[in-house]
């Protein structure tokens, strides 16, 4: 059990460059508020619904986000800063990531009766803050939901959706994925080291491609000089460390 709150623990410090330790990192409203969702669910599995439903009113107190007790919950979920509603027929897989201010919202049945009437979310979703996943749809593995989108038809898996309902946009993943990464969202090439620094690889990649423009332009003016061209006065090039 310890090894499996150090490993989630982690998981969030990798998705949140903000902490500082593991400690920080339990003081998280949607770290709280996920723990006491596991003995909330557990009681509504044993049918001590009373139980449950007052573990959640204290969890809503306590961290401003309300998950209902009947919600069904991956490993290393993590809800950022929080305000956020999860529904009683929600399904969230592993590693899913959730912003402020985001609901999984049911449909009212039409025929009175409950069922499945809220989202699902696979392994490995990104939902942008403040956006709205409504009715018993599926959000596929790897997907991204922007910001304040309205969503109530299925995500594919590795998709994106961005915009709200009356121009709701499904664009494939790796035409935003440079647009639409959340920060703390672990990448292969982050540009910055630890302490907010351009990386040296990524400065000297830089001076090779202008001193590459350079080579280009100077043969150009000798190709042009060679041909009896006139050439126009221009500022030298700097690189971006030259004082």
């Amino acid at each position: 059990m310890f090894d499996r709150l150090i490993s989630y623990l982690d998981s969030v410090r990798a998705r949140d460059p903000a902490p500082r330790s593991r400690w920080e990192i339990l003081l998280y409203p949607g770290v709280l508020a996920l723990g006491l969702h596991r003995i909330a669910h557990w009681l509504f599995q044993a049918r001590l619904y009373f139980l449950a439903r007052f573990v959640n009113h204290l969890s809503r107190l306590l961290t401003a986000i309300d998950i209902h007790p009947g919600a069904t919950i991956g490993r290393n979920l993590f809800i950022d800063h929080g305000f956020t509603v999860i529904g009683e027929t929600a399904e969230i897989g592993d590693d899913v990531t959730i912003y402020q201010c985001v609901t999984l919202g049911g449909t009212n049945p039409t025929n009175g009766k409950g069922g499945k009437r809220h989202p699902t979310l696979e392994d490995n979703v990104i939902i942008g803050s403040g956006a709205q996943i409504i009715g018993p749809i599926v959000v596929g593995a790897r997907a991204r939901v922007g910001a304040n989108a309205v969503v109530t038809d299925d995500v594919p898996a590795g998709a994106t959706m961005v915009g709200l309902k009356a121009r709701s946009t499904l664009v494939p993943a790796e035409e935003w994925i440079k647009e639409f990464i959340p920060y703390g969202t672990p990448c292969d090439d982050p540009p910055c080291d630890d302490e907010g620094r351009p990386r040296r690889d990524c400065v000297e990649k830089l001076e090779s491609e202008l001193a590459s423009l350079r080579d280009e332009v100077a043969a150009m003016k000798a190709l042009l000089a060679d041909r009896g061209e006139p050439l126009e006065d221009e500022a030298p090039l700097k690189s971006g460390t030259e004082d």
